[in-house]
């Protein structure tokens, strides 16, 4: 009877099992994204407006979206000018402001979309637009209608909302019997190499 090497098969019993446990979490992430990706898609066409939300990440979660008004009452420079299409799906620039909005918070307002980096001047006022995602889990709302001087930026689509977590479940099956293989191709050599 051929031995097996106790703690190189623990070690690898262990990552096996770490592998499995995280393909079986990622079906897990995959199921809760798709109940997130229907709850936006009925935020979006339902049309309610809400409260613009503060930078909490729950909050944000819950607002996404949804339709919301703000009153920039002013805007703290600079401007973020960044890649966008517009309604049409022509590529060009859209135009971010970092707007005051009352008891001592701030909201990203997309203002709209032009060809080019340089952007319209615009002073502040209400804007109504949805809440989609913007960096580090906070929200931005994106001006419908633009604000004046601008074109309208696309939409906010919650398909576009990746959701890869099948594909990282089946990676992560994958190197688990990986694993296998490769550690049961060594124990035959091993062995053979005993003979």
């Amino acid at each position: 009877m051929q031995r097996v090497p106790i703690i190189s098969t623990v070690i690898v019993a262990a990552a096996v099992a770490t592998m499995i446990a995280l393909g079986v979490w990622q079906l897990q992430r995959m199921d809760e994204k798709q109940v997130m990706l229907a709850r936006y898609a009925t935020a979006i066409a339902d049309g309610a407006t809400v409260v613009f939300p503060a930078a909490d990440g729950a909050a944000v979660e819950k607002a996404l979206f949804h339709r919301s008004q703000v009153d920039c009452q002013s805007i703290t420079p600079p401007w973020n000018s960044i890649a966008g299409r517009n309604a049409k799906g022509d590529t060009g620039y859209v135009h971010l402001a970092n707007c005051a909005i009352g008891g001592g918070r701030t909201a990203q307002v997309q203002a709209g979309w032009t060809k080019g980096p340089d952007h319209p001047e615009w002073a502040g006022g209400k804007v109504t637009g949805l809440i989609a995602p913007y960096t580090d889990g906070a929200a931005r709302l994106i001006a419908d209608p633009p604000v004046t001087g601008f074109a309208a930026s696309a939409r906010p689509d919650p398909a576009d909302v990746p959701n890869n977590h099948l594909a990282y479940a089946v990676q992560w099956f994958f190197f688990a019997g990986v694993a296998l293989v490769i550690y049961g191709l060594a124990l035959r050599k091993r062995w053979r190499e005993r003979k």
